[in-house]
């Protein structure tokens, strides 16, 4: 009994709601010690780096921030400083796990430390939310700044911790891909999930098929005006490059089987009935997909992904596979004959063939392909990664068989939902769901029907960000943040180390730090009324 009302008073001091030094670091750190006294911020301070030059690269990155904001102008050394310092340290031989680091701020000095450049990084974001919002802004005045005296050892749950966005259903051009990978990264995301293809559109430029972006990337909204857009390959390259630098590792997705119709429109021979198409201006599943009997569709599949392999460094290719209707297989006579020839008993076998013809050519490229849950009906190799979206059923059939699994349910992950509290009666359309912060907050990848054995095919998760109703950056941002804050934690902290009144206390003090950086976050997340309204310019 005593042990347990200790254990209660310790909660309770951990988690000081009330607390003027309270430290609001998202997501929570492994282990964290708050000491008494402040580091301050001096034009006398030095940024030093020791054991590399990939420390000295995560130096650099600090002293840029604050020559933007602090008023003050920083440079780096690897000398030894016994006055102020900011020492980044990298020791090979620190911990086993990449991303872990620790922090030790004193009166005098404040040590980074970590066994690789990854770990530096994620300790420069933990430094960074220490500092005063002022510095995500630009041309601060001088002021003092402080940091509070404090010991960290942290490293993340899991390995896998992402974000999606849907740039299909409407086109998001490069510079916000980028701003959304900076936010990414201040939250310790590493990877960025790039839904690049789609039945309302087509987004990047393959040079064998040029009709991809003439005529696919575009489509005649309603009112008549053309809408749509595409990254050139040196487009691609350049976000590649950019979020490597924020160690964020990009996947993109290539739709297949299903929701193709944007090629259709360009190559309509692809498809079971020959066409024509046109892309398409509403949203939902449609019947016509790649004809998978006809082996001019695995050849131009193969072309597309024989330029799109060099773009992207990462050993993961998205296929997609979702919600691909077998209705035209089912009277095709190339579909048929296929499903003859091969041995296929039903349509979920034709996919099944179709996803594994694919993926064995990707694995002669060096890549690993992930699928939605979908793929699973068919059959899937072991070397497959799975998607769970619909619930968690299809990650724990998965995991139970041997599969890695990224846990990204509808339930919990996806953020075009609405911010508001969940409707008493069902919604008038089946998109006009809910998903508030404290929801999001609830969300735990690891399925307790798991055995531990089993619970290490638990790659993580992911938040997943679908425009149809999106259609312009602000209200992008405001459906991702602060929720994204909500996955960020449960995807990096232990689950003892969560607790939502503290969460919304820490998500109430970024309010200031994503405003200054540029975000139309949702200021009512928290409450938010099913009316809430946001700005929609762009």
């Amino acid at each position: 009994m005593k042990k347990s009302i200790f254990l209660f008073i310790l909660f309770l001091t951990f988690f000081d709601l009330n607390s003027q030094n309270a430290v609001h670091l998202i997501p929570q750190p492994e282990k964290i010690i708050v000491n008494k006294g402040v580091f301050s911020l001096t034009n006398k301070t030095t940024i030093i780096y020791k054991g590399s030059v990939e420390a000295k690269s995560i130096a650099q990155r600090l002293a840029a921030l604050l020559n933007q904001s602090s008023g003050f102008q920083f440079d780096t050394t690897n000398k030894s400083n016994s006055n102020s310092s900011i020492l980044f340290v990298l020791e090979t031989k620190m911990r086993t796990n990449s991303e872990a680091y620790s922090l030790y701020v004193k009166s005098k000095q404040i040590i980074v430390s970590a066994s690789s450049a990854h770990g530096l990084f994620n300790g420069l974001q933990t430094l960074r939310q220490l500092f005063p919002p002022l510095i995500e802004s630009q041309s601060v005045a001088q002021s003092t700044w402080t940091v509070p005296c404090l010991q960290i050892e942290d490293a993340p749950r899991y390995s896998y911790r992402g974000l999606h966005l849907d740039v299909s259903r409407h086109f998001f051009d490069k510079k916000f891909v980028m701003k959304y990978i900076d936010m990414m990264a201040m939250y310790k995301f590493n990877n960025f999930h790039w839904h690049l293809t789609d039945d309302q559109g087509w987004r990047i430029q393959i040079n064998k098929y040029p009709l991809l972006t003439k005529k696919s990337a575009f489509r005649k909204e309603c009112g008549g005006d053309t809408t749509g857009g595409f990254y050139t390959q040196d487009d691609i390259k350049e976000v590649v490059a950019y979020a490597a630098e924020r160690f964020i590792t990009v996947i993109p997705e290539i739709e297949m089987p299903g929701h193709a119709v944007a090629v259709l429109a360009s190559y309509p021979e692809l498809s079971c009935s020959g066409g024509p198409f046109s892309v398409p201006t509403t949203w939902g599943i449609f019947h016509d997909v790649f004809c998978a009997g006809n082996d001019k569709t695995y050849e131009f599949i193969e072309n597309v992904l024989t330029e799109i392999v060099p773009l992207f460094p990462g050993k993961f290719i998205h296929v997609g596979g979702d919600e691909c209707m077998k209705t035209r297989w089912e009277r095709c006579m190339k579909c048929q004959e296929k499903m003859k020839t091969e041995n296929l008993a039903n349509e979920h076998k034709l996919q099944s063939y179709f996803i594994n013809r694919m993926e064995k050519f990707l694995q002669s490229k060096g890549k690993q392909i992930i699928g939605w849950d979908e793929i699973l009906e068919g059959g899937v190799t072991k070397t497959a990664t799975i998607m769970s979206w619909r619930g968690t059923k299809g990650g724990i059939e998965a995991a139970k068989n041997g599969n890695y699994v990224i846990m990204t349910p509808s339930t919990h992950c996806y953020f075009d939902y609405y911010q508001g509290v969940e409707a008493e009666e069902p919604p008038a359309f089946p998109h006009n769901r809910f998903l508030p912060l404290q929801k999001v907050y609830t969300f735990e990848p690891t399925p307790a029907e798991l055995t531990p054995e089993q619970a290490k095919y638990i790659l993580g998760g992911q938040a997943n960000v679908w425009s149809e109703f999106i259609p312009t950056t602000m209200q992008v941002e405001y459906m991702v943040y602060p929720r994204a804050l909500a996955i960020s934690e449960c995807l990096w902290s232990q689950p003892n180390n969560k607790n939502y009144a503290f969460f919304e206390q820490k998500v109430h003090a970024h309010y200031e730090r994503m405003t200054r950086y540029g975000i139309n976050f949702a200021k009512s997340a928290d409450k938010p009324s099913t009316i809430d309204k946001w700005n929609k310019s762009k």
